[in-house]
């Protein structure tokens, strides 16, 4: 399991006054930074740096022995990797800008303010961890292997774009950042949250809550709880689900129509790893990672100013798009097959053979539901089946009402942009019929019925005319 301790490598500060030392470790374990080392000797540190990794240095700079203007250079040189941030309690702007030239991160005064020096070290973190996943994306990607296929195992997939997801997630799932998961409706957000969650090895539980028409005070008491008293009703402590989520993942599903009020509460729990339940003025620290997913363009939305431009940028440090299905036709027999066992085993009923129709009628529609459409269109025939083969009639009906003949997913017709593409000589009607009949039997693989259903017309029509086109036809 993944170590409880933030960062994953430890915080190395480094300053002769052990005093200081002290109130810097309960500094910056109020504050959520818990895994940090300290050291009191400067000659010391090159060693310590080449036993084990650190996330980040913080060095004083004046020590006996050796000064941290000399030890600077020592360890951009050795560990160029590692944000080295200097503490001084000489407001000196020429040391300042000499140590920034030798290759420091930050120059913080001492006595320095809490606030200031947590900042600094969140934010040398965060590039930390930013490099890291990087350097993890290129070697998976490099690999081209899944190195966790079981958490992954509730996605059936034999798309190249979703296993390319999948070593991405293996790449970024052990941060501590933030991840946006995108995706029309129905394409599995929630399993992909879940995936993420088991590729962490987080000790703690994945806990989900849907935000989607919650206002400010709901979504304040159930992520942050309250304190008995908080407001009429509140007769006892409650525990929010964050801190249910403690060491795990909190997954915020449908964050596009969280309220401006609701983002700003997040955002400071995002930025400081801090929250306040209703009726409290003590900040709670929470490790939980946060995951966040929705159907909505919120990049789009922050023009309207219905979604805040800080809080889109802090949520997609990591970004999963999940393709929809209809770019993923390959998967479409497998997830058939895949539902129609699993439909079979929960309505106690043989499992039904499947027509070879089945897949070309499937391939040639849209599914503006996407995966849980398909499961829900197999799971129907499968209820209303008896025995032999599948029988296609709920699944035509459910088609046929999903969407009209030329509607695009999502509801509303296309543009005849979007219809029509006439490169060169514009075409007789007479040609455009028959390049359209010709196009819709390719589509439907030569089966009539699907094709005359593409075209929008019955069967006997479909047949009309192409007697008629035969008819035409020379000899």
């Amino acid at each position: 399991m993944k170590s409880n301790l933030t960062p994953v490598h430890p915080v190395l500060f480094v300053d002769d006054e052990e005093n200081y030392l002290l109130s810097l470790e309960l500094t910056m374990s109020s504050n959520g930074i818990t895994n940090i080392e300290t050291c009191n000797d400067s000659r010391k540190v090159m060693s310590l740096l080449a036993a084990r990794q650190y996330s980040l240095v913080v060095l004083d700079i004046n020590m006996p022995h050796i000064s941290g203007v000399e030890l600077l250079p020592q360890i951009v040189g050795a560990y160029p990797g590692t944000h080295v941030i200097i503490v001084s309690a000489v407001d000196d702007v020429e040391n300042a800008v000499l140590c920034m030239k030798k290759g420091a991160f930050d120059y913080v005064l001492k006595p320095a303010d809490d606030t200031r020096l947590v900042a600094a070290i969140r934010h040398g973190l965060e590039l930390d961890e930013i490099r890291s996943e990087n350097e993890m994306l290129k070697q998976s990607l490099l690999r081209d292997q899944i190195q966790n296929p079981e958490a992954f195992e509730g996605i059936i997939t034999h798309a190249h774009a979703i296993r390319s997801l999948f070593r991405y997630i293996e790449a970024v799932g052990g941060t501590n950042l933030p991840i946006l998961i995108t995706g029309e409706t129905g394409t599995g957000k929630e399993l992909f949250a879940a995936a993420v969650h088991r590729v962490s090895g987080r000790s703690g539980e994945l806990v989900t809550v849907n935000v989607a028409g919650v206002d400010d005070n709901f979504f304040s008491d159930t992520l942050f709880g309250h304190r008995k008293g908080a407001f009429t009703g509140a007769e006892s402590e409650r525990k929010g689900l964050i801190e249910r989520a403690e060491n795990g993942t909190l997954f915020l599903d449908e964050i596009g129509d969280l309220s401006i009020e609701s983002q700003v509460k997040l955002l400071r729990l995002l930025q400081d790893g801090q929250y306040y339940p209703l009726g409290s003025d003590i900040a709670k620290l929470s490790n939980a990672r946060i995951i966040v997913a929705t159907h909505r363009d919120i990049r789009s939305m922050q023009e309207g100013n219905t979604f805040r431009q800080d809080l889109y940028y802090r949520l997609k440090a990591h970004q999963i798009n999940i393709p929809p299905l209809r770019e993923r036709q390959p998967d479409i027999p497998y997830l058939v097959d895949h539902f129609a066992t699993e439909a079979a085993s929960e309505l106690g009923k043989k499992r039904p053979s499947l027509p070879k129709e089945l897949f070309t009628l499937l391939k040639n529609y849209p599914f503006p539901g996407n995966v849980r459409e398909l499961r829900g269109m197999v799971f129907d025939a499968v209820s209303l089946h008896t025995s032999g083969i599948l029988s296609l009639d709920s699944i035509r009906k459910q088609i046929a009402s999903s969407n009209s003949p030329g509607e695009r997913p999502g509801g509303g017709r296309p543009s005849d942009d979007e219809v029509l593409q006439i490169p060169g000589r514009f075409p007789t009607l007479k040609e455009a019929e028959d390049a359209v009949i010709e196009e819709a039997l390719r589509r439907a693989e030569g089966n009539q019925t699907i094709a005359a259903e593409l075209l929008g017309v019955s069967r006997r029509a479909l047949n009309n005319r192409l007697r008629r086109k035969e008819g035409d036809d020379p000899e």
